[in-house]
């Protein structure tokens, strides 16, 4: 489960919190705590961190959300993973 899955389910929780059982919420609740003890910082350098930053906010997405696109696309380019095809008719997200 992502990072953004878990997001968009305890904003989901929180918006029906009077509707939602005890048991579904320790479990979101559990999972989110899971997601945060395993979040490892990744030290930059200032410079590096500051246009990953910008970019980032040009974007509309998290600093940790470019990270894993811009490492996944040096993987692909570098021949370390295999290359995501997308047919015609496949969503992108807005990114190519």
């Amino acid at each position: 489960m992502s990072r953004l899955s878990i997001a968009e389910e305890l904003e989901s929780a929180a918006d029906r919190i009077a509707d939602i059982s005890r048991a579904d919420l320790q479990i979101i609740l559990r999972r989110a705590a899971l997601m945060l003890r395993n979040v490892a910082g990744v030290p930059l350098e200032p410079a590096t961190e500051d246009a990953l930053n910008s970019i980032a906010a040009e974007m509309k997405i998290g600093l940790s959300d470019l990270i894993e696109i811009v490492l996944q696309e040096w993987l692909e380019t570098n021949a370390y993973l295999p290359v995501r095809e997308f047919g015609d008719d496949s969503e992108t997200d807005g990114r190519a």
